[in-house]
Parts: structure tokens; sequence; C-alpha cells
């Protein structure tokens, strides 16, 4: 068993927040699914929110969920492609502390037998700021599937090994989490 791993499934606290300029809550699919990952997964969803793509509008949303004490993962919807509104990576990148380089790479990677080439339009991207892991992830619904499944889900994890993003986050007690062999 590696060195971030519990023994034991530790509930998170997770933010959504859909980024779009014509979504609402009866038409946001993605956020829809990623709420029900969330929940289905035994974490708290701490808020969800739906906001234009605005880079200032995105700041100040996800500066709030950065700075509370509570919020210990946001998962963004939308925003990450090439057209002249998609602004998320240009709105959430200051903000960061880390990059997580791995997680964009990934997600293009595994998104390459879906749909092809496309893939590299993708800008998913994620990071840590002030312990609080956040994941920027296409707008579509199939592109969360692909990265909750094939990514986000085992490293939010408190099981998942070699190593999860768990012990990171704020407001974990990790080491009360461990056996006495993994101390």
């Amino acid at each position: 068993m590696g060195h971030n791993v519990s023994q034991k499934t530790i509930p998170l606290n997770i933010a959504i927040l859909t980024v779009s300029d014509t979504r609402n809550e009866e038409t946001d699919t993605s956020g829809k699914f990623l709420v029900e990952q969330v929940q289905g997964a035994g974490h708290e969803l701490s808020d969800k929110k739906i906001v234009i793509d605005d880079i200032y509008k995105i700041r100040a949303l996800l500066s709030n969920w950065i700075a509370d004490d509570e919020t210990q993962v946001v998962i963004i919807t939308g925003g990450t492609g090439f057209t002249s509104r998609d602004s998320t990576p240009e709105a959430v990148t200051p903000l960061l502390d880390k990059t997580v380089d791995g997680f964009g790479e990934l997600f293009r990677q595994v998104s390459l037998e879906q749909i092809g080439t496309s893939t590299i339009q993708s800008r998913a991207l994620a990071g840590m700021a002030n312990e609080t892991l956040i994941f920027c992830l296409p707008g579509s619904t199939n592109a969360c599937r692909t990265a909750w499944e094939s990514i986000i889900s085992s490293q939010i994890d408190s099981k998942q090994g070699p190593c999860n993003f768990v012990p990171q986050l704020k407001n974990i007690d990790f080491a009360a989490c461990l056996t006495r062999e993994n101390r």
C-alpha cells in the first residue's frame, strides 16, 4: 500500500461550476452528471453554480471556494475550448499555486480514443490553490464522463494507491486514517 492511501473512504466537500453562456439548471447535463457522480461516490456537494463565460465572474466564484474553509475540490465544466468565449483556463490559471500538468496530458491521451485528434483542442487542466484541488473540463457530458471515470474519481478516492490527492487537501487529518503499518 502506498504512502498516500487510507484504509477508509474520506468524503470530500466538492463544488461544481458550469461555465456557459447558454446553459441553465434544466439544460446543464454536464453539471448534473458531475453532481450525480460526486454524490454517488460518497462525497458531499458543497455548492453548484452556473456562470457565464467571463474571466472575472469565473475568478470571483472560484476565489470564494478557494478561500473558504470547507471546499476541498472544485470541478469546472465548460469554457476550455478555443472559441472567442472560452476563457476558463485564463480565469483559473492565475489563481493556482501549482499546476497538475499530468491531468491535461492524461485527459487528452484518454480522449484520443474517443474523439481522435480533435483532443488537441481541449485545454483541460488541473491545479491546487490553497489546498483546494481544481479540475477544468470541457463542457460536453461525454468529456466530463471521460474525466470522471478515467482520472478524477480515483484521484479523489482516499483508498486509491499508490497515491491520491486527498492528503494534500485542506481539513484532512490523513494520519488518523492510516493503519499502524502505514504510519
